[in-house]
């Protein structure tokens, strides 16, 4: 399952490492996650529900679901998505409720940490933050739980749209590069704290005045350690998640959510499957299915719900040019497999969206990529106490927030898709404006005109009609702002 030849990519499997899955000594490659390595090994299933005892397999890649949990050296519940394959590990499946651990627990001490800025989430967003913000001479923590920056920008492969400002013409993965040049001499600099493999577990109330404090776990060799850090300002660039389809049997290992696919085959060099059934044809689902192409994997179709393509005409001339049918008004009907998915129905639906009865395909495949949109990733912003709103043009719950990316609650900034569902190079803007705002809002003000600029940036970009719904979503988020200010 490992992709030896790619058209843009190249993928080094250098250094053998051997671990065992279930007693069974197996091989991964160095930089491989837990389960990219067993995936490779045609390992699909990797726990089972715990009501149905209906088998999991991977999902989202990127540690937001439970579909990939096992226990690791003897700890439960390790997300096998995100933690790094290592030497010599014992890796078993979780068939049942997680088990005590096995492992032995060692009482750690807790770590306290004071800075300036924190930022939450080392995607495009995440990362522009930290660069405005240490620019102003801020101290800057910035934590993530994947072991590389770069978010969603490390597994694309396709050139960005839009001026010389959003990058126009370079591929994301490129991007990334640059960003993380960026990040890793500002470290080495001193000027910020770079803090990968961790997660923000928590918001708390602090006994500091005017500081926000955090709770974040750093994972070392499957063991954590505690950190607590107190900050000035926070950006919450905490990015996305998945949404899923209702249909039968849409649990079964080999549904996967686009950006898995894109991780597994982008990031990993592993193919997800041999054939693929691609659900939507939004900018997303349309880019994910030509890098399907790319990797030689084979794409039977492409099918859309709504009556006409969500995404660019570009895109969609690049698949059919390839030989790739793209089905309006149809979507999966359901699932069947024997403990994967063997295979898909799907459905012609009428004007009204209802399938239109007799109008059934079967469709052998071994995969089925959602591509059904992302929902904003805002639940550690639940436990603060910014005012949180539901706005269907944003992608779900959202921070009320100014135009310089302040929440509700003074010193919580929001950037990227945490603030609402747009592109990476809107990602990019708001996370300039949101860590140049914070900076500047605890007394660091050398390049404070920016911010105009950057406004002004975001505002052209969202100008054409592919940005009617971000325009809809600011629109109404600027009205609750107001009503609440004034205290409505």
């Amino acid at each position: 399952m490992r992709i030896k030849k790619h058209l843009i990519l190249e993928f080094k499997f250098d250094k053998k490492l051997r671990f065992y899955f279930n007693n069974k000594p197996l091989y991964g490659f160095e930089g491989d996650s837990i389960a990219s390595a067993l995936h490779a090994q045609g390992i699909k299933k990797f726990t089972k529900s715990q009501k149905y005892n209906r088998p999991r397999g991977f999902f989202c890649g990127i540690g937001k679901c439970s579909s990939c949990l096992m226990r690791v050296n003897g700890v439960p519940n390790v997300r096998t998505c995100i933690a790094p394959l290592k030497d010599g590990i014992c890796v078993e499946t979780q068939d049942k409720l997680a088990l005590l651990p096995s492992a032995e627990f060692k009482e750690r001490p807790k770590e306290t940490v004071d800075v300036d800025v924190l930022v939450i989430g080392a995607g495009p967003a995440g990362l522009c933050a930290v660069i405005e913000a240490a620019s102003q001479n801020a101290r800057v923590l910035i934590v993530d739980e994947n072991q590389v920056v770069g978010g969603q920008l490390v597994k694309q492969t396709h050139k960005f749209f839009g001026s010389k400002q959003e990058k126009a013409g370079t591929r994301g993965i490129e991007i990334a590069k640059e960003l993380e040049k960026e990040i890793l001499d500002l470290q080495k600099s001193g000027k910020i704290v770079l803090m990968l493999d961790s997660t923000v577990i928590g918001y708390y109330e602090s006994d500091k005045k005017n500081f926000h404090k955090f709770g974040v776990v750093k994972r070392e060799k499957y063991e954590n350690t505690l950190f607590e850090v107190n900050c000035k300002a926070a950006v919450f660039a905490s990015g996305a998640m998945e949404n899923m389809l209702l249909f039968p049997s849409n649990d079964l290992p080999g549904v996967y959510g686009a950006g898995a696919v894109q991780t597994l085959m982008n990031v990993y060099g592993v193919k997800p499957g041999k054939k693929v059934l691609m659900v939507g044809a939004g900018n997303v689902g349309l880019i994910v299915s030509y890098q399907l192409l790319q990797a030689g994997i084979d794409v039977d179709r492409v099918v859309e719900a709504a009556p006409k393509i969500g995404g660019y005409n570009v895109h969609a001339a690049k698949l059919r040019r390839c030989g790739v049918p793209i089905f309006t008004s149809h979507s999966i009907k359901e699932v069947y497999g024997k403990g994967k998915v063997q295979g898909a129905v799907i459905v012609k639906l009428d004007d009204k969206w209802q399938p239109i009865k007799g109008s059934e395909v079967k469709v052998k495949c071994d995969t089925i990529c959602l591509a059904v949109g992302l929902t904003p990733s805002t639940r550690l912003l639940f436990q603060t106490e910014v005012k949180m709103v539901f706005i269907p043009e944003a992608g779900g719950y959202i921070a009320l927030h100014d135009d310089f990316m302040q929440t509700s609650v003074k010193g919580l900034f929001i950037a990227g898709d945490a603030s609402g569902i747009e592109e990476a190079s809107t990602a990019m803007i708001e996370g300039k404006i949101s860590g140049l705002a914070a900076a500047v809002s605890l007394g660091y003000d050398k390049n404070k005109s920016l911010l105009k600029k950057y406004q002004t940036e975001l505002k052209n970009l969202r100008a054409g009609p592919f940005g009617e719904k971000p325009r809809i979503a600011n629109e109404k988020i600027a009205k609750l702002m107001e009503k609440k200010n004034a205290g409505l």
